[in-house]
């Protein structure tokens, strides 16, 4: 027992001292433990640097590298002209520079040439450097336009007349007055007129001249040729304008249309003529009834269904708003005429359901419109009508199927449209 106690005493004295040793190394500073080190050298050379940046400025000189083809090393505080090419290389870690395409383009031979010696230049020798480089370019842009000078005096010799709308159909209108004109040369003052009144201004400018008349006498010509063109001036100048329209009622013009209208005309003719007049709706069925299933057809429902849209229309804006002369004088044209003996006279009720039989989607979305429009006035007739109730039938049955289709996109909204037109049309007829 004497024997194990006296070893494990000096077990433990030699743990405590082994533990004071380490206490003590550690409390020691080791020599090669890290330490932050201030560099000097880079503060002093930063320092050298900017006392250098400052001389350069204040001496107005700089150390500009000359680049050349090949790639050279670019030194710290080193200027580098404008268009160089400067890199970074991976592999040294130092910059390096060459020279430009556009250097390569215009720098100066000597400078190509020098490939080692880099000296110092002053600002002013860059400035008139610069001041060269334009003399450098081959195709310079001044070369290529002519002075504003020069430009001005050519266009002054040419002595140019600058003519206003209004002055050209002056001239148009007075050379339309000669006698001596051949045909060909008034169509081609005509197509020059129609031109001009597509502005509203221009066609007012036109009745003011008197140029209106000459155009009705167009009109009235034998030749078919000058009639369609008179009605495409006619056209023209009185589309979308009330001044226009009011002053070809009192010219006679729509009269002399219906006129043309009524008697034996090539259809090219016919297809062109644009009238509101007391009458227009005899001779417009007389012309339905002639096409058979033509284009003139689709274009007389259409201008039915025009006419009574604007009538209705006209009707309501003078209970909302105070009339003005315009709309008084629409109002007084519509009241010579009475929509609803005309077109039951007339066999309107009658002749647009022909236009359900086309195989055209158009077609039929015109009819159908016109219809609706007509429903009103032409109900009883409608309900009479077997051959309208079976076409009405069918069609919603056929459109109904294209519009639950799996066609998508603009087409099949149309025809939900045209759906619905069928399916309002048939609420009516109930």
């Amino acid at each position: 027992m004497k024997l194990i106690s006296t070893g494990s005493s000096g077990a433990a004295l030699w743990l405590l001292l082994h533990c004071c040793q380490i206490a003590r190394t550690v409390g020691q500073k080791s020599d090669s433990a890290l330490t932050v080190v201030e560099n000097t050298a880079v503060r002093e050379a930063g320092s050298a640097d900017k006392e250098a940046e400052v001389t350069a400025d204040e001496d107005g000189d700089f150390e500009v590298v000359q680049p050349t083809d090949n790639w050279q090393t670019l030194k710290a505080g080193q200027a580098v002209p404008a268009g160089s090419h400067v890199r970074l290389n991976l592999q040294t870690g130092q910059r390096e520079i060459r020279l430009g395409k556009e250097q390569l383009k215009y720098w100066p031979q000597e400078h190509r040439e020098t490939k080692t010696d880099q000296g110092t230049i002053s600002a002013d020798e860059l400035k008139q450097a610069l001041k060269k480089m334009e003399n450098l370019i081959p195709d310079s842009v001044t070369s290529k336009y002519r002075p504003l000078g020069e430009l001005k005096r050519d266009v002054a010799q040419l002595d140019l007349l600058v003519e206003t709308d209004v002055q050209i159909m002056k001239r148009l209108l007075d050379q339309f007055k000669n006698s001596n004109l051949t045909t060909e040369l008034k169509l081609s003052l005509l197509l020059d007129l129609e031109y001009l009144v597509h502005q509203v201004d221009n066609a007012q400018s036109l009745c003011s001249m008197g140029g209106l008349q000459l155009v009705v006498e167009g009109l009235n010509s034998t030749d078919f040729r000058l009639q369609e063109t008179s009605a495409f001036v006619l056209g023209a100048a009185a589309s979308s304008n009330p001044m226009v329209q009011v002053k070809a009622l009192e010219s006679g013009a729509l009269q002399t249309l219906l006129v043309i209208l009524a008697t034996a005309q090539p259809l090219r003719v016919k297809k062109k003529r644009h009238f509101l007049s007391h009458g227009g709706l005899q001779v417009l069925s007389e012309l339905f009834r002639a096409d058979g299933g033509g284009v003139l057809r689709i274009r007389i429902v259409t201008m039915l269904y025009d006419m009574i849209s604007e009538k209705e229309l006209i009707s309501q804006a003078g209970l909302d708003q105070a009339p003005d002369a315009t709309h008084e004088e629409q109002v007084q044209q519509y009241s010579k005429v009475s929509m609803q003996e005309e077109l039951l006279e007339k066999g309107w009720c009658t002749l647009v359901p022909q236009m359900l039989e086309s195989t055209e989607h158009d077609y039929r979305e015109k009819a159908l419109r016109a219809l609706l429009a007509m429903a009103p006035m032409c109900l009883d007739k409608y309900r009479s009508d077997r051959s309208l109730l079976s076409s009405l039938l069918t069609l919603r049955d056929q459109y109904q199927e294209m519009v639950e289709s799996e066609i998508i996109g603009e087409e099949n909204s149309y025809f939900a449209e045209i759906a619905e037109l069928i399916n309002a049309l048939q609420v009516k007829m109930k």
